[in-house]
């Protein structure tokens, strides 16, 4: 008898070749949600920013109303029409890579609107981010470590520099 001619891979060489590449994705998989984490913390808090600055851009266009009483007036313009398009219609909804944004404006006794927060937290606490950021009249942006949002003026928040 002559000896058999093999053809393909043995059992046992597909096993190690489906252990190495499970080695690979357990090592990669957590660093990838760590980078898209930190890539929606970064996302968030330039979105904060956006809005503060475009808050300013707001009062300053329309001094007889100041700051806008939503999200939504700084794209639309739907009060005072020199200040459509600020922000993008996706920042304007209120969620963004998966952050939620919570946006207050007072109006003061003379009838305008003279200050204003917006706060920015994790939809998933430790899935979509870490971080809680928050901003207001003054364009400071705080933040916190457990995705809550930052109280302004007291301990437990921070502020980016």
């Amino acid at each position: 008898m002559s000896p058999r001619k093999q053809d393909g891979f043995s059992l046992i060489e597909l096993l190690i070749v489906v252990a190495i590449i499970l080695i690979i994705a357990a090592i990669a998989i957590p660093n990838l949600l760590k980078s898209k984490m930190a890539a929606n913390e970064a996302s968030a808090a330039q979105s904060i920013r956006t809005i503060t600055t475009g808050e300013t851009t707001y009062s300053a266009m329309c001094p007889s109303i100041g700051y806008s009483a939503t999200l939504v007036e700084l794209n639309t313009g739907a009060v005072c029409a020199g200040a459509q398009n600020i922000i993008d219609n996706v920042t304007a909804s209120g969620t963004k890579s998966g952050y939620l944004f919570t946006f207050n404006s007072v109006v003061d006794g003379t009838g305008i609107r003279s200050s204003f927060t917006i706060f920015g937290i994790p939809g998933v606490v430790g899935v979509t981010g870490q971080r809680g950021f928050g901003s207001d009249q003054t364009a400071l942006i705080r933040y916190t470590t457990n995705g809550t949002a930052p109280t302004f003026g007291a301990a437990g928040s921070s502020a980016l520099q």
